[in-house]
């Protein structure tokens, strides 16, 4: 069968890739073109175009960047058009796909969606297009399953793919040591964030002289971008394609909100969340959301486990009073391993969620006489 999978993100990238590859051990014919990266490159099939090319967060960065959007969204109904898939699958990144799933829809093309958008945070009303224009809905946050029983849509929980994905990496990795002079620095997968973020947690390092720091760097991202704003800052170094590895060996961290607080708690390491952005854009997101935490971690748990430092919050002074809780209040760190065992047993109630979903999704193409 012929798939068009579109993930915009480097965390659809990676879920993607199993994905992929899960989907290739039922269906051995499989023909798979998609948007997305690297990863799902080596998974198999053709990349249409980068998630690199289509990081824009923010509702003035959107604004700014509308022209380059609108093109890619005609480029990819052209596309999809031309290819003619069996099925189109969509991984998160809702700006973007909720667009072309309605186009999708209207054209005839099977949808699938896996990894729901967060429309419980924030916009609920596009229950209403996923509902009419997405065939099946893959979901992988336990209370994604109530939500969407509030609008009699059906969904299918698979679990968490994270769990999956770090828990193998930690049993193929597991000669790499704690280091407890070691904190993990991780601004961002896109530029625009990574330059808000990045200078306040290199600032914060000049408290901790006697800790080396590492970066982070995101894929997709050159070095070139980092040199200027790493200057100056002796006990902070960088390494890419290697955030499980900083992961395995980080005492503390200082991370971006998104994925990577989750994939941080995974790895049993203390952090802080930061979110700094564009002061327009946060007033307005500070109006429309409706979520108590901005961390994964948090929300899942219902509570706050993790500190989350917000706008004007994340700030030097207030990065390195809370990280001076994580690395010298034992009963502190303690309490945190602790909420993040819950977490991690939580998550993995689903089992493997990229087969899980694989089957879900092969399954009801042979239930739907594809």
């Amino acid at each position: 069968m012929k798939y068009y999978i579109i993930a915009g993100e480097a965390s659809g990238d990676l879920h993607g890739s199993n994905l992929i590859r899960e989907l290739k051990n039922r269906d051995t014919a499989a023909e798979i073109r998609f948007w997305g990266g690297d990863l799902m490159k080596a998974a198999g099939g053709t990349l249409v175009k980068h998630y690199s090319e289509l990081a824009f967060m923010g509702f003035v960065e959107v604004v700014a960047n509308l022209r380059t959007i609108l093109r890619n969204l005609d480029f990819c109904k052209q596309d999809i058009r031309q290819f003619k898939p069996d099925l189109l699958i969509f991984i998160d990144y809702p700006g973007f796909n909720l667009r072309v799933a309605s186009w999708a829809k209207r054209e005839g093309f099977k949808t699938v969606y896996y990894i729901s958008p967060q429309v419980w945070a924030w916009k609920e009303n596009r229950v209403k297009t996923i509902k009419e224009s997405i065939d099946k809905m893959l979901v992988i946050l336990p209370f994604e399953l109530e939500f969407y029983k509030k609008w009699n849509y059906p969904v299918t929980y698979v679990g968490h793919p994270l769990a999956e994905v770090i828990s193998r990496f930690k049993e193929e990795h597991a000669s790499i040591q704690r280091n407890p002079r070691l904190i993990a620095l991780l601004p961002g997968s896109r530029k625009q964030e990574i330059l808000k973020k990045l200078p306040v947690m290199l600032a914060t390092s000049r408290f901790f002289p006697d800790y080396s720091f590492v970066v982070a760097k995101a894929p997709g991202v050159s070095d070139d971008f980092y040199s200027p704003l790493l200057a100056g800052f002796p006990n902070v170094s960088t390494t890419s394609n290697a955030t499980y590895e900083v992961l395995m060996q980080a005492t503390a961290a200082l991370v971006t909100s998104g994925t990577a607080t989750l994939e941080t708690a995974l790895f049993g390491v203390p952090e802080v969340v930061c979110y700094k952005g564009n002061k327009i854009s946060y007033l307005i997101a500070k109006r429309l959301i409706k979520v108590k935490y901005i961390s994964l971690v948090n929300l899942i748990m219902d509570r706050l486990v993790v500190k989350e430092m917000i706008q004007d919050d994340m700030n030097p002074e207030n990065l390195k009073s809370e990280l001076n809780e994580l690395l010298h209040n034992t009963d502190y760190r303690n309490r945190i391993l602790e909420d993040y065992g819950q977490l991690n047993a939580l998550l993995q109630k689903g089992g493997n969620a990229s087969a899980q979903a694989a089957d879900e999704i092969w399954n009801w193409l042979q239930q739907t006489g594809a």
